[in-house]
């Protein structure tokens, strides 16, 4: 007697796949090398400018710009302007063993959908990533919800998850692309050596020198990203 059974998958191994899956870190092969780097992998004499979590490497035409929680007074996000673009970044603590991405970026994109707007999977520099179409607050006048376009990327480290929102002419332009991507990839993140629970945000601070740096919370008329998820 045949077992029309015998060449189905078991439920359970494809639950256990699926989970492989969503713990497997992402990360370009070359990350060690072209970043984003670890604080232990940086070079330590290039004038990086210490944000705390994070490290960014002056280049002419950056602005930074650094997210304020108003309740808390909080560095939460820095900002990066720059080639017509903008690039948020937030370091998160991870496992030492496996990834973040796969989760989070699924669930970015319910929280996007909830919101009415919609999303699309992409492969990237960094890998997979998330393009998505985001509603924003509609100003008095206007007549209709205007919309954002944004990219949403994402590489696991050494026990960090490094996250970025790219908006601006680096969504559709090749060559604004390319210049914020190298960006992304010259951040350097602090991790440090205390015990901090997955998805926790790694501490930002202000710079020691403010100069180019402006704190402050999201532009005008913009949703703030997505929340990191639980």
């Amino acid at each position: 007697m045949i077992d029309e059974n015998a060449n189905q998958p078991d439920d359970a191994a494809v639950a256990d796949d699926a989970e492989h899956v969503l713990d497997a870190k992402s990360a370009p092969d070359d990350r060690a090398d072209e970043g984003p780097l670890d604080e232990t992998e940086a070079n330590p004499v290039r004038p990086y400018v210490d944000l705390g979590g994070i490290k960014i490497l002056p280049r002419e035409g950056l602005h930074l710009r650094l997210e304020v929680a108003e309740g808390t007074q909080q560095v939460v996000a820095v900002g990066l302007d720059f080639a017509e673009s903008s690039l948020q970044v937030q370091p998160f603590a991870a496992p030492r063993s496996s990834g973040l991405w796969h989760e989070i970026r699924t669930t970015i994109g319910e929280q996007i959908q909830r919101q009415g707007g919609t999303t699309r999977l992409a492969d990237g520099p960094f890998g997979p990533e998330l393009h998505a179409v985001i509603p924003v607050v509609q100003q008095a006048g206007q007549p209709a919800a205007p919309t954002r376009d944004a990219r949403f990327i994402g590489v696991d480290g050494p026990r960090w998850f490094l996250r970025g929102v790219i908006t601006g002419r680096a969504v559709s332009d090749p060559e604004a692309a390319a210049a914020v991507e190298d960006l992304f990839r010259s951040v350097v993140v602090v991790r440090g050596s205390s015990p901090m629970p997955p998805r926790d945000l790694i501490p930002l601070k202000m710079p020691a020198a403010q100069v180019g740096t402006t704190p402050g919370a999201a532009p005008a008329g913009e949703s703030p990203a997505p929340a990191l998820g639980s």
